[in-house]
């Protein structure tokens, strides 16, 4: 596994647990087939377990090589069970001359964010408040009861066809931030209650796969905006993003579409397409490739509850329509709320930053207001969000005095739009990147 006699003798500790590594050492078992990780100062080999990691494989290998112990309290709301997996795994400790940070990672930064969660917790605000979550799911299915009841009772005509998609959409992205809560374990004490209800929600109210998800999206929490490592940043060649990737496009001749325009064509294949298209097929394929047979037929129910309640009214071929319809409607919501917070950030490659920098430099708030908090799921506090993924979200108004202190004691930024400014800067961000790929492929 590299690194001469002196490592051969420390991995013959390994099955006791008794080797003594230095940040030098753990880095150098960072690729496939080969990854140590350090948590609270102990290291583990996770080479073989990345497989079986129920989070996915690329979440915990993007965590390879380097300091993963404030990655590990985001995503876990049970440590202490979840301890019991990470003890075979156990190879041994950092030497006491190391510090408790890999590379460059402010270690100030670091002690200040993992005081402010302490605080956190104190406070209770890992705590949940089941009637909001009861009243959420109340009014999904109280939209989703009028969708049905407006056709039934007032025909099929185009005006209350169209009320009809606009209720079903909106009931569709209220589900959409729901599943959300459950798939980040933010709701119950218990994890396995969560996956329950995430399973009911993104499947049979949504018709959508709960491991896709969860493996897609603790990528993107885990290194947000990070190329290679966030999926939500992997445009397939359609966009460049940031200030990094232009140029770099630009300088390779790289033109595989007139990126200098890309403002203009993200609204007819960004918002439009995402989830009717790219989102379905993807969905789709995973389930079937990986035969994650479960999932499948919770979405299959969705489907099957879909057709039975519409076909009778439209056809087969009219309700194909109308729920095509409804998630081309839904995914323009989707964008415009999940994109503001990120595509106007910062936008690189890997540069293993402490946790509280990586996550404050991706992402940004949207103001607060009833409206705001309804319409984005609260994911208008992003940053809040971010750091503290299984908080529950009706909690995010009242931490995010604490992380602003915070960010203002250490001079880290904190940066909150309007709602409008919000989706402006989407356009914008996308224009100014076209124009560095277009002076870089021109001048470079």
């Amino acid at each position: 596994m590299g690194g001469g006699g002196k490592q051969t003798q420390q991995e013959s500790s390994c099955g006791r647990g008794g080797g003594v590594f230095t940040w030098e050492e753990v880095q150098r078992h960072s690729h496939k087939g080969d990854q140590w990780l350090v948590i609270d100062r102990k290291v583990y080999n996770i080479t073989d377990w990345v497989k079986r990691h129920p989070g996915g494989v690329r979440v915990i290998s993007h965590y390879a090589g380097e300091d993963a112990t404030d990655a590990f309290a985001a995503f876990h709301p049970e440590p202490d069970f979840v301890r019991k997996f990470l003890k075979p795994l156990l190879i041994g400790e950092l030497a006491t001359s190391e510090p408790n940070q890999d590379r460059d990672k402010n270690s100030v930064l670091t002690q200040a964010f993992r005081e402010l969660r302490e605080e956190v917790e104190r406070e209770g605000l890992f705590r949940t408040q089941p009637l909001f979550f009861c009243l959420h799911l109340g009014h999904i299915l109280l939209l989703e009861a009028l969708a049905y009841l407006l056709i039934w009772v007032y025909g099929t005509g185009w005006l209350q066809t169209l009320l009809c998609a606009v209720i079903m959409a909106t009931s569709q992205a209220q589900a959409g931030w729901l599943q959300h809560d459950f798939g980040h374990l933010s709701v119950f004490k218990k994890s396995r209650w969560n996956h329950l209800l995430h399973k009911f929600v993104i499947g049979h109210l949504k018709g959508a796969s709960a491991n896709w998800w969860n493996h897609r999206h603790f990528q993107h929490h885990a290194k947000p905006n990070i190329f290679s490592k966030d999926p939500d940043v992997n445009m397939l060649h359609t966009f460049v993003l940031g200030k990094t990737q232009p140029v770099e496009y630009g300088i390779k001749k790289i033109k595989y579409m007139p990126y200098n325009h890309q403002h203009q064509y993200f609204f007819l294949i960004g918002p439009p397409m995402l989830i009717p298209v790219y989102f379905h097929i993807q969905i789709m394929q995973t389930m079937f490739f990986r035969r994650d047979w479960v999932d499948l037929v919770w979405s299959m129910s969705y489907y099957l509850r879909y057709f039975t309640c519409y076909t009778p009214f439209y056809g087969i071929f009219g309700a194909v329509a109308l729920i095509s319809f409804v998630r081309f409607l839904e995914s323009h919501w989707f964008v415009w709320v999940t994109q503001m917070n990120h595509i106007p950030m910062e936008i690189d490659h890997e540069k293993h930053e402490d946790w509280l920098t990586m996550q404050l430099k991706a992402t940004c708030n949207i103001e607060q207001s009833l409206f705001n908090d309804w319409f984005s799921g609260h994911l208008n506090f992003q940053i809040e969000h971010h750091l503290f993924p299984t908080m529950p979200r009706h909690n995010y108004c009242r931490v995010a005095p604490l992380v602003r202190k915070v960010c203002e004691k250490h001079g880290v930024t904190y940066q909150e739009k309007s709602l409008w400014s919000g989706f402006r800067d989407v356009v914008s961000s996308l224009r100014e990147s076209g124009d560095l790929w277009l002076d870089a492929y021109l001048h470079k």
